[in-house]
């Protein structure tokens, strides 16, 4: 845990100087991987989700080193918030900025734990994002932000009527949707064909 803050404090090292809240107009997306990349997953996740969090600290890791890291897949990263404090969570992510939201997710997937059962998850949240290097009065400005608001609960409606996204996480791969933490191979055998020979 100690390490990933560390990654996040010298991620805000070598930021921007000022960071820049997203909108609904300028949100995008977050991915991991190379954009030319012949094969691209979508993943719809909520924080809150322990399926989702089981999916970042144990499959995602051994997808990444098969497929993200050597070019042959990209995954973008959507949001499906299940609650206020998913929501939460992932307003707090995308103010972080595009570059440093993975790391924000990462932690707050793999302290899921500890925050999403407390008894103020936003208090809990607040605090694993100053350690992230976001400051509490930009934090405040975030969550009171209701474009973005808008723009993060836009990606789940959007999930739900073009893929029929009902549960997290769920992953979209070659125009087809897949619910569930699929496990490792249940991605190579998915990925595995999509690949150019």
């Amino acid at each position: 845990m100690r390490r990933q803050f560390l990654c996040l404090a010298l991620g805000v090292a070598m930021a921007l100087p000022a960071l820049r809240q997203p909108s609904a107009r300028d949100l995008g997306e977050s991915a991991l991987g190379d954009p030319a990349a012949p094969v691209t997953i979508i993943e719809y996740s909520s924080l809150t989700c322990p399926h989702c969090a089981s999916f970042h600290t144990h499959t995602l890791p051994e997808l990444k080193k098969r497929y993200i890291d050597t070019g042959k897949a990209r995954l973008v990263l959507r949001d499906f918030p299940l609650d206020q404090s998913a929501l939460a969570a992932a307003m707090i992510a995308h103010c972080a900025g595009a570059e440093r939201r993975p790391q924000f997710l990462e932690v707050f997937f793999s302290q899921q734990e500890s925050w999403a059962a407390a008894s103020d998850p936003v208090r809990q949240l607040k605090q694993l994002a100053q350690l992230g290097g976001l400051g509490g009065a930009e934090i405040d400005v975030c969550l009171a932000d209701k474009e973005l608001e808008t723009a993060v609960l836009q990606a789940r409606l959007d999930g739900q009527q073009k893929y029929d996204i009902r549960s997290t996480p769920s992953f979209i791969i070659d125009g087809k949707t897949y619910a569930g933490d699929l496990g490792v191979e249940r991605f190579a055998e998915l990925i595995e064909p999509l690949l150019p020979n």
